[in-house]
């Protein structure tokens, strides 16, 4: 295998599950509801919608809520106060646009559901049966209970998600934190451990963990998105997951 890869980080959102584009509205969702009410007053033109292509992709994509909220804050060279956890949703903190997000996302996965991707099941299967490791990796507190009810949640040999990068107080991607203890859990060390990440944060991780493969998922297929995730770290870009497999044995897909 390819550098004596014995184990498979896979992120959750847009590599296991099809819940990216969900996650592009949620956040468009709150955004905008809150864009109107931070501009200045007697300002000009009103400041323009959040992009779900490239806004989402660059700044939110693979982050926590929280780093989500301040990146996108950040970018639009605009500020609020921090907050708390207790803050409801709502548009005055950061705390608050977080829980609006998470508010926004919740009702649209109770109403449509989840699924997971048609080649993420016979991957895994294949996976095992070259006895490699997999574990699932997310921000996202929900990433547990979105995985089961895809019926993905018997497997993985690991699971690392929100909740314990709060118990654990690590950080969020770009830092490697929550790929370096999914390997952990997997019994292999970032050097035996491949990483598979649609998002650029996630990419940069996966260099930044010296993990003995970073493959970038670009499942659009798009030229400029596939170049980003080379940029940010990506040993190679793949369109799907089919490719995988051959890929850890050393062969070209």
């Amino acid at each position: 295998m390819v550098s004596g890869v014995r184990a498979v980080v896979f992120d959750t959102d847009g590599v296991l599950l099809a819940t990216a584009a969900r996650h592009a509205a949620a956040w468009k969702d709150t955004f905008d509801g809150c864009l109107a009410g931070w501009r200045p007053q007697g300002a000009g033109e009103p400041p323009p919608p959040f992009d779900t292509a490239r806004e989402y992709r660059d700044l939110v994509d693979g982050r926590s809520r929280l780093d989500g909220v301040r990146a996108f804050l950040t970018a639009r060279h605009m500020a609020l106060p921090p907050g708390t956890p207790q803050d409801p949703p709502g548009c005055g903190t950061v705390y608050a646009v977080a829980a609006r997000k998470e508010a926004v996302f919740s009702r649209m996965v109770r109403t449509e559901g989840v699924e997971a991707f048609d080649d993420v099941r016979p991957v895994l299967r294949q996976l095992h049966a070259m006895s490699v490791g997999c574990a699932a990796v997310s921000a996202s507190q929900h990433a547990r209970s979105l995985l089961r009810a895809a019926d993905l949640g018997r497997c993985f040999d690991a699971l690392v998600d929100g909740r314990d990068l709060d118990a654990l107080a690590l950080p969020g991607k770009p830092d490697p934190a929550l790929f370096l203890e999914a390997a952990a859990r997997l019994g292999t060390g970032p050097e035996h451990t491949a990483v598979v990440e649609d998002a650029l944060v996630g990419v940069e991780a996966g260099r930044r963990g010296r993990f003995a493969l970073v493959v970038g998922l670009c499942r659009s297929d798009d030229p400029q998105t596939a170049d980003a995730l080379l940029a940010h770290g990506a040993h190679l870009v793949l369109t799907g997951l089919d490719a995988l497999p051959a890929v850890l044995c050393g062969h070209r897909p």
